[in-house]
């Protein structure tokens, strides 16, 4: 049995929480507990219950109270009498070291005297598990009579002794950076102590923050004052005065030393000290293990080689403020300089890309702009070369992913490289990442108690409790609530959990926060125009990620130019960013901030009007944009599209602008969906369907699942039987590509339904045109083959899809010269159209077919044209097989090594567009080429991984080639299971009618004889 009185009064019994009963019940325990082993009388039990007048029926209740616990603690211990009758009284028949605090205490004893004997690295190692453990007052939430609140004082004033010796054994072992963040929490728990204050000040001063040494000093000066009358004491004026001292000693070494033209050490070119890391949060808390983990492990390499850690974890946990933490304690170790860049790899608008971050950083070294070279490979030199020259400590915050980072990594010298992102980075060191967990309990309420005072939390440790369960344990939002609450002494932990639950969009408003937030934003509000106010409000009325300058137009009624001069205005009032020529974006408070304006000043009419023209611009916007890749009855047929309201604004919209579409990906997604919330239904699956032909070119799948989704909501909304039936058709490309075949198949099927219902013949052989693909997916060729003769018997052969999906299907059927010459009608058809998507999916095609006749040299041509092709359009859509078939065609011109390359980037490419079945297919082709170089282990691996694939999406054809190869390595040592793998093989290819039946057929019959 265990029991806990720090904190809470808890009884632990093989793991399990005893029920205690009433209060008064859990304090005649709790009094029994805290005098283990030794007598408690009922008198001290009764003045401990009713310390002012005790009721007549006050003993016999304490006698109930008694046998009440007796019982409930012999239920679970029946080997034992816990507690104990004897006369005059009650005794816990208990060894005190199973009572927490006694525990602790014996701990902090033994400390003592290792410290004493000189055994400083153990007294500290078993302090600083005290001070961890020790968590609480003593018995929090229990009305406590005298005896127990005086021992409650006395077992915080120890609990204070505790924390201020372990960091006096830090500073007396050199550890100053250890001591600090303990006596940060432990100091503004106590503004009066003096001594935790000057031993705060000691640690700050040893770790030369001198500045951070006098604030402690005049806090502490200004509380002695207001709190109890008083002065500082001696030591705390010694204190002032000796780093009053060294500050000026040390800016006076800084000007004799004047300015040195390419001086290393601490300096850039100008002679100014290089230190761009943002402000050190000063109450920096919790993280105790890993940080101490990770200055061993840099104290443990070698000081010459670069040293790289990777910290990541989800938004809002912390990864910049500990990167900054742990750069500014080691800055003293790097004396080049502490550089600081933010990448914005997770941030609304696009990363930064590596060469405008060489740009900053060369620039926080000093280096001139006009020396800085144009050329990325230039850049990436000129930049290791500066770095070979110093120690220095380098953070790469909100990195989007490995290629991002990797040109900014130092190649040689002592430089110390921190890297946080959202994304597991592994491919940039060998050592795994630090991967951040949002906080602990115990870590939430002590950031908590940072932000709003340790008694403050204390009196209402329930409430704390769920106030930081609220916020996700993240560091970020229990910043955000502890802000709310300092500026509310008046409030506890309870008020402010009820404010929690009944307004989820209280933490982003802190509207209340007078003077800090709300009032600083409407001092750059207020003096703004009326156009330029309500161009602000429209910041808040659309979702995604940013606004451009033609978006913020169509918002606002504005002309173009007019729109940018106002932005323009705003951007100098820090209202809003921008992210690049014409882009802009606003901090999500100001966001909220701006919304919530727009509910006071804007009638709810006018707000959906102005989101209204936004998504007509959009959708008018994509469509012009994509018109290279779309067909031409994309605007008629598809979205029945009336003119837009805002023609003019398409001016500014180039056709074929790719990187425009790319860039509003996330606008798109949000947008679409907003489309639905406002009740702008037909916007919506329009927005969606002319965005598709991009995502599907790009291997978006993703992205066409939850606009189409929504947008079949809206449709459904709308009773467009037209639109439901649009949404289905394209929703099912997007399950095609990403191996969901039964869910393409009923969506399919929903679209023929509906196309009949509606007497439209040609949209109905369009979507069984489009179920043949999953019919050859699933292995069903003959009704693929039906289906596309069908379709060609109903005269749509110019329609460019079908070709490619009868081509496909005989290519499967292994009737190789009717595919290519399907393929070449495909490619004539796509280049009397001038639709380059088309061009380059013929061009890969056909290379395919080559392949498999074993022309190889025309196979790489055609392959190669078409990847080519690829890139210069931005289509990624079957990109993963055009790179699987161009590594079989190296295989077979025996270049092995660039084929090895081709099946990886082929797996790579499968992977980041979630096309499962070109995983299974790649693989395959893949396992063939090292079985062909003789690395036969590693050949039936990757046959499993393949057969894995395919099996889970119920993908037949790589099933049957896994078995096959699988089947060829096991015939030699296992014949009897290569014949299983055969027998299996063969049934989905005889069921199949492909080619490879025959082979298989002849491997079973050979294995007879």
């Amino acid at each position: 049995m265990e029991i806990q009185v720090l904190g809470g009064l808890t009884v632990r019994v093989h793991g399990r929480c005893l029920r205690l009963g009433t209060p008064k019940q859990q304090l005649v325990l709790a009094m029994l507990a805290l005098h283990a082993g030794r007598l408690v009388t009922v008198d001290q039990l009764v003045d401990e219950l009713w310390p002012e007048e005790p009721p007549r029926s006050a003993v016999p209740n304490v006698r109930t109270y008694a046998a009440n616990l007796r019982r409930s603690l012999e239920s679970v211990m029946v080997e034992q009498a816990i507690v104990v009758r004897e006369q005059g009284g009650y005794r816990l028949a208990l060894d005190e070291s199973r009572v927490d605090l006694m525990r602790l205490s014996a701990q902090w004893g033994q400390a003592r005297e290792l410290a004493d004997a000189g055994d400083l690295p153990r007294a500290g190692d078993l302090l600083r598990r005290v001070v961890d453990a020790w968590q609480g007052s003593l018995l929090a939430g229990l009305p406590l009579g005298p005896a127990l609140l005086a021992r409650r004082e006395t077992v915080d004033r120890e609990r204070q002794s505790t924390a201020e010796f372990l960091a006096d054994l830090y500073l007396r072992s050199g550890r100053a950076d250890l001591a600090i963040p303990l006596l940060r929490a432990h100091a503004s728990e106590q503004p009066v102590r003096e001594p935790a204050q000057i031993l705060l000040m000691r640690a700050l001063i040893r770790t030369d923050d001198l500045s951070g040494a006098l604030d402690v000093y005049q806090s502490t000066r200004n509380a002695l004052a207001e709190q109890l009358g008083v002065l500082p004491g001696a030591e705390l004026e010694r204190l002032r005065q000796h780093t009053i001292e060294a500050r000026r000693a040390s800016r006076r070494q800084a000007l004799s030393d004047g300015p040195v033209a390419d001086q290393v050490g601490g300096q850039n070119d100008s002679g100014r000290t290089v230190d761009w890391l943002p402000r050190v949060v000063p109450d920096f808390v919790g993280r105790q293990e890993i940080v101490r983990r990770m200055l061993d492990e840099i104290a443990a390499a070698d000081e010459e080689t670069p040293v790289i850690r990777l910290i990541d974890g989800m938004a809002g946990c912390g990864k910049t403020t500990l990167a900054v933490h742990l750069a500014a304690r080691l800055a003293g170790c790097y004396p080049g300089g502490q550089l600081f860049v933010d990448l914005q790899g997770h941030s609304e608008g696009a990363p930064v890309q590596p060469a405008a971050a060489l740009v900053t950083l060369l620039r926080q070294l000093g280096v001139p702009a006009s020396r800085i070279p144009g050329e990325l490979s230039d850049r990436i030199e000129m930049w290791r070369r500066e770095l070979a020259l110093r120690r220095t400590v380098l953070v790469l915050d909100n990195a989007a992913d490995s290629t991002q980072v990797e040109p900014l990594l130092p190649a040689s010298g002592g430089v110390l490289v921190f890297v946080t992102s959202r994304r597991r980075l592994l491919a940039l060191t060998a050592r795994p990442p630090v991967s951040l967990p949002v906080l602990s309990e115990q870590e939430a309420l002590a950031l908590l108690m940072t932000l709003v005072g340790e008694q403050r939390v204390r009196a209402d440790m329930a409430g704390a409790v769920e106030v930081v369960r609220l916020c996700g344990r993240l560091p970020l939002a229990i910043r955000l609530a502890g802000t709310r609450l300092a500026h509310r002494p008046a409030w506890s932990m309870s008020d402010m959990v009820r404010r929690l639950v009944a307004k989820p969009a209280f933490l982003p408003r802190l509207q209340a926060e007078a003077r800090t937030v709300v009032d600083a934003f409407a001092e750059s509000y207020e003096p703004l125009s009326d156009p330029a106010k309500r161009l602000f409000r429209s910041f808040g009325l659309a979702a995604g990620s940013h606004l451009d300058t033609a978006m913020i137009a169509a918002l606002t009624e504005l002309p173009f130019d007019d729109a940018a001069d106002l932005v323009d205005e705003l951007v100098d009032r820090n209202l809003v960013e921008e992210l690049a020529n014409g882009r802009y974006r606003v901090h999500d408070l100001m966001r909220q901030y701006a919304f919530e304006l727009g509910m006071q000043s804007d009638s709810e009419a006018t707000r959906k009007a102005a989101v209204g023209s936004l998504l007509d611009h959009l959708v008018h916007s994509v469509v012009k944009v994509s018109a290279p890749m779309e067909e031409q009855r994309l605007v008629g047929q598809h979205l029945r599209l009336a003119d837009p309201l805002r023609p003019d604004l398409l001016e500014v919209r180039r056709t074929g602008d790719f990187e425009w579409l790319e860039n509003q990906r996330l606008n798109l997604h949000a947008l679409v969906r907003q489309a639905v919330r406002d009740g702008h239904e037909a916007l919506a699956w329009r927005l969606a369907r002319a965005a598709w032909r991009f995502f599907y070119s790009r291997g978006y799948f993703d992205d066409i699942a939850v606009t189409h989704g929504a947008g079949l909501t809206a449709a459904t909304r709308s009773e467009d039987r037209h639109a439901v039936a649009l949404m289905h058709n394209y929703l099912a490309s997007a399950y095609v590509r990403t191996g969901s075949y039964q869910e393409a198949l009923a969506h399919l099927t929903e679209v023929v339904s509906i196309r009949s219902e509606l007497g439209d013949a040609e949209g109905t052989d369009r979507a069984r045109v489009n179920m043949g693909v999953v019919y050859w997916l699933t292995g069903r060729l003959k009704e693929a083959m039906e289906i596309n003769a069908s379709a060609l018997r109903a005269g749509i052969l110019e329609s460019l899809p079908v070709l490619p999906n009868l081509g496909l299907t005989l290519r499967f059927l292994g009737r190789y010269e009717e595919a290519m010459a399907v393929h070449r009608l495909q490619l004539f058809n796509a280049g009397v159209a001038r639709n380059q998507f088309h061009v380059s999916n013929a061009l890969g095609h056909l290379g395919g077919v080559r392949y498999r006749l074993g022309d190889s040299i025309q196979a790489e041509r055609l392959l190669r044209a078409s990847l080519a092709l690829r890139d210069r359009t931005g289509n990624g859509y079957a990109r993963a097989e055009a790179l699987s078939d161009l590594a079989g065609t190296y295989r077979q011109l025996g270049r092995y090594d660039e084929a090895m390359r081709s099946h990886h980037a082929a797996i790579e490419a499968a992977a980041n567009s979630g096309e499962r079945h070109v995983q299974a297919e790649a693989r395959n082709e893949l396992a063939m080429t090292l079985r062909t170089v003789g690395r036969h282990e590693e050949a039936a691996a990757t046959y499993r991984e393949a057969l894995n694939i395919a099996t889970r999406i119920a993908y037949p054809y790589a099933q049957g080639r896994a078995l096959n190869g699988l089947a060829e390595h096991r015939i030699a040592v296992e014949p009897a299971e290569a014949r299983r793998y055969w027998q299996r093989a063969l049934a989905i290819f005889e069921r199949m009618g492909v080619p490879e039946r025959h082979e298989v057929r002849q491997r079973l019959a050979d294995t007879d004889n």
